[in-house]
């Protein structure tokens, strides 16, 4: 598992992981970059400034500066191991882009595959 990475075993099945990713960025309006059978990937422009991001990857002045979530997941019916890494991304969409593995708890926190693994649970057929 790449540094940085949190992980949590869910029991429901991938698609039902992935449907369930994919309903909470919609409802909350994240852009969703890459939907596939295995992997959601979303994407987020950071409008105000961080300035630990500043100090330790340098500013992002010649593009705007987005956070990159990346959901992995794997497995069968009833047992789906889940992988979510962050990146940074300065200058987004520009030639100068620079992505950067943001290994920070504070930035990759549990929290969220805690309730990914609730709601995909409660949708799901397993005992």
């Amino acid at each position: 598992m790449p540094a940085g990475a949190q992980s949590i075993t869910v029991r429901a099945n991938p698609d039902v992981v992935r449907q369930t990713i994919v309903a909470n960025a919609t409802q909350r309006g994240t852009p969703i970059a890459q939907n596939q059978p295995n992997m959601v990937v979303l994407e987020r422009t950071v409008s105000d400034p961080i300035p630990a991001l500043d100090k330790e990857f340098g500013p992002s002045n010649n593009g705007v500066r987005k956070f990159r979530i990346r959901v992995r997941f794997q497995g069968e019916a009833c047992k789906t191991l889940v992988v979510q890494d962050v990146f940074v991304i300065n200058n987004a969409g520009t030639a100068l882009e620079q992505v950067f593995s943001l290994t920070q708890p504070q930035y990759n926190n549990r929290d969220s595959l805690v309730g990914l693994k609730a709601k995909a649970e409660s949708a799901a057929t397993c005992l």
